[in-house]
């Protein structure tokens, strides 16, 4: 049994901001797989469990306000008796580029609250954690604006690619283990960012010659 947990803050005025791209994810894993309507138990929305890719697992978004995640989180690993390797936390990470994905075994939380609250409840450094990267503010904005704030239309548009990313990662993790899964995550780059880097590499061969690699 497995247990992933999207991050986010309730409230429609929170819908499509930076800091609920966890129940994003896990809003597009509820009509991927057709689950329909959650229960409300946990503190939270629960969706589950299933069996999919030979492993049963549900979903769980905290209703508790990010900070408060560990509060619903250990109410459900409780129930259900989980170890700490058997949960999946997904949320947002200002540190990466936007679109980035990083999963990991365990760690500190980085700073994000609700990632600390969970640590803190569960009593433990080692949760797997997958961070969906939304890119840094300007040197001006502060952090809780930036997160706090909507996702440009652009961005947005690339969402539908990250979705088939994010859980075709999470279907490693479900099937086969967490370093498969990472061995995806972490290389996975949105089209236009490969593009962009074929680009570069491009014009660099162009600029030295066809010398480039050469010391």
């Amino acid at each position: 049994m497995k247990l992933i947990v999207g991050l986010g803050n309730p409230g429609v005025e929170y819908a499509w901001t930076r800091h609920n791209v966890g129940w994003l994810a896990l809003d597009s894993f509820v009509t991927r797989l057709g689950m329909g309507e959650p229960q409300m138990k946990f503190q939270g929305a629960y969706w589950g469990p299933i069996l999919q890719a030979g492993e049963r697992f549900a979903l769980l978004k905290p209703y508790t306000y990010m900070n408060l995640s560990g509060l619903s989180v250990l109410e459900a690993v409780r129930y259900q008796n989980l170890e700490p390797e058997d949960i999946l936390v997904i949320y947002d990470d200002a540190a990466l580029p936007f679109g980035r994905l990083r999963l990991r075994e365990k760690g500190s939380a980085g700073g994000q609250k609700g990632m600390m609250s969970i640590i803190g409840a569960l009593g433990t450094l080692d949760v797997p954690r997958l961070r969906i990267g939304i890119g840094a503010p300007k040197p001006a904005m502060a952090m809780p604006d930036w997160v706090l704030g909507r996702i440009p239309k652009e961005q947005r548009a690339t969402w539908d690619e990250l979705e088939d990313a994010l859980w075709e990662g999470v279907r490693l993790w479900l099937s086969e283990d967490i370093q498969s899964a990472m061995a995806y995550l972490n290389g996975f780059r949105l089209k236009a960012e490969k593009e962009q880097d074929q680009k570069e590499q491009q014009k660099e061969k162009k600029d030295t010659g066809g010398e480039v690699g050469r010391g």
